[in-house]
């Protein structure tokens, strides 16, 4: 959809980003946290994501895999997000809510819609308001975008309703999160922009 946007408009939009301030991942009131380790076997944390996770190729999810998940959790949840999309907050790219709490994986292409939800977790909604995985998209002659995908470790908590949107998903998570971890792919259409990358999480 983006790719139509006039190149002059993205780069005149260039400095307009979301900010990296406003991921999930980075919410005060989400309290205190461990660390995990999550890992894409499909691209380097910082790396270029590959054509065929993006709205210019096949647009399916990529395989993620996690370790480290700490003794107590209840579950995990997922959120993907662009904090340099040219918008007031991060574009969510898929959220997954009621993963087993134990280490595992996701299969290249596992983010798709579930309807009312589906075994090992319900697959929310993304900025589009659509369940599944939102391809990244950004918008020609933008820059670099990043795309942080963020996995929470948490103690039982509410369920944040079926097909979860992004304020329901961290509403229900605030004070529950025993740990948590990123990894971050980029992509770009054109002159990529120097925005830098977000750093890993260490314990607080």
């Amino acid at each position: 959809m983006l790719e139509h946007v006039p190149r002059w408009l993205g780069a005149v939009l260039k400095g307009v980003r979301a900010g990296a301030d406003k991921l999930t991942i980075v919410q005060p009131d989400l309290g205190n946290f461990a660390a995990l380790e999550l890992r894409s076997p499909a691209f380097a944390d910082g790396g270029r994501l590959p054509e065929r996770f993006t709205a210019d190729g096949a647009g399916v999810s990529p395989p993620l895999f996690w370790t480290g998940v700490p003794e107590g959790t209840d579950s995990l949840v997922l959120i993907v997000e662009d904090p340099d999309a040219p918008a007031p907050s991060p574009l969510v790219h898929a959220i997954i809510w009621g993963m087993p709490g134990e280490d595992g994986r996701l299969a290249e292409g596992a983010i798709v819609a579930d309807g009312p939800g589906g075994e090992g977790g319900d697959v929310g909604r993304n900025s589009f308001r659509r369940e599944g995985w939102l391809p990244p998209d950004p918008p020609p002659g933008h820059g670099e975008h990043r795309y942080v995908f963020q996995l929470f470790a948490l103690a039982p908590s509410d369920t944040p309703g079926e097909t979860p949107s992004r304020g329901n998903a961290i509403a229900a998570m605030r004070g529950r999160v025993l740990a948590a971890g990123l990894i971050t792919g980029t992509y770009s259409r054109g002159e990529p922009a120097p925005t830098g990358r977000v750093g890993s999480v260490a314990a607080a």
